[in-house]
């Protein structure tokens, strides 16, 4: 079996991200090709939430401590949090979540029941002063992104909107093969209430609904007591990677307690003010610690759709060159990513590089490649594949991409 790696040993191998000294612990750098992952996966998402009615919202990165005296954060996360003093004495800090930010765009104006639910998705980068023993590459770090997503609705909406979310999180995992999805119910510990906010009521009223969800969807569930937000019960997403470890991955959490603290309302049917509810969801989390998982359960061996460099042309020669270039630029036009070897060594030595780098599809072109308008077609672990003309490994690429496959 082939030695294991860590993602932080393959996050240098193939120049996704670094760490720097002078910038700090827990801060990870993004090369281009890190960023491009980053990017296509938080596509992915978007393109998935966006079938279900969600709109992009934009936030700063600073606030009040005020905003989190009033959330409740303050008083239980102050310690966690990297705080700004203003020229003029105001106290500020770095957002370590976003709900609060989203709660006032909520808050902007009434709302009809008619208008409900909205929906609000941004990723955006979240801070968070960890101690520095307990950072971990990309599983552990102080400048986190998440792809953050609250709904608005009414109590009588909640079960429908869950389920929206349910099925964005089964078609995202699904992607990457984790389809052995468990449900953690992480509710409160009722014998420490002082963890938690609200009253004992509004939490047996959430986590009732949970449970009804759970098993209207027919999933299979473990019990996570304890494992709650300080503001609401939980669904937990449970997996396992290629290496069989477990992992918590995406989250779904039903809140009633900020609404009430930031006195978010609808007009019902009877011209009367309504309470609302919020949901907080999340498919990858932190898209940095999803990147730790997805990197070591792939071993750096990505899906087409997500490898930064999906096709490496070879010319067996400098004769070659010319006809190399011309597949190379009529692969990019097409969308594909393209790169080219142009360098002096050897063809094995090339195949071995690509290898290496885990480029998906090798593109040997020699004499015969060149006189008949073919290239011939290596994958990096399945091997050789035969000779395809251009137009038709374009039509190939671009299915296995479209499909994710």
């Amino acid at each position: 079996m082939a030695e294991l790696r860590d993602h932080k040993q393959l996050g240098r191998e193939l120049d996704l991200f670094v760490f720097s000294d002078l910038v700090g612990s827990g801060l990870p750098l993004w090369t281009p090709k890190g960023t491009l992952i980053r990017n296509l996966l938080d596509d992915f998402v978007w393109e998935l939430r966006q079938r279900y009615g969600y709109e992009k919202v934009e936030i700063p990165h600073i606030t009040r401590k005020e905003l989190y005296e009033v959330s409740g954060h303050w008083n239980k996360f102050q310690d966690d949090l990297f705080r700004i003093q203003t020229r003029e004495k105001h106290e500020f800090a770095l957002k370590p979540m976003n709900c609060p930010h989203h709660a006032q765009i909520y808050a902007r104006k009434p709302w009809s029941y008619r208008e409900l639910p909205q929906r609000y998705a941004n990723s955006t980068m979240c801070y968070r002063d960890e101690h520095t023993g307990e950072l971990n590459g990309l599983a552990r770090v102080r400048a986190l992104t998440i792809d953050d997503a609250h709904t608005f609705c009414r109590e009588t909406q909640v079960k429908e909107e869950f389920l929206k979310i349910w099925n964005i999180v089964e078609t995202f995992y699904g992607a990457f093969g984790f389809t052995d999805l468990t449900i953690r119910l992480s509710f409160h510990n009722s014998e420490e209430p002082g963890k938690y906010l609200g009253d004992k009521k509004k939490w047996e009223r959430a986590e009732k609904i949970l449970r009804e969800i759970a098993k209207e969807k027919g999933a299979k569930t473990i019990d996570g007591v304890g494992e709650a937000a300080f503001y609401g019960p939980k669904l937990d997403f449970m997996t396992h990677d290629s290496q069989g470890r477990e992992w918590q991955v995406a989250t779904i959490q039903l809140d009633l307690n900020m609404p009430e603290r930031f006195d978010l309302t609808c007009v019902n049917e009877q011209g009367e003010k309504e309470r609302i509810v919020m949901i907080h969801a999340a498919v990858m989390g932190s898209i940095e610690r999803f990147l730790s998982i997805i990197i070591e359960h792939t071993q750096g061996n990505f899906p087409l759709w997500l490898t930064p460099v999906q096709t490496l042309v070879l010319p067996i020669s400098e004769k070659h060159v010319a006809y190399a270039v011309d597949v190379c630029t009529q692969l990019n036009a097409a969308g594909i990513r393209a790169e080219i070897d142009t360098s002096n060594e050897t063809l094995g030595k090339k195949v071995r590089n690509g290898k290496m780098q885990k480029i998906p599809y090798l593109l040997v072109v020699g004499d015969k490649e060149v006189e008949s308008g073919i290239v011939a077609v290596e994958h990096h672990q399945k091997g050789k594949s035969g000779a395809l003309k251009i137009a038709d490994l374009i039509e190939k690429l671009r299915e296995e991409i479209k499909t994710r496959t």
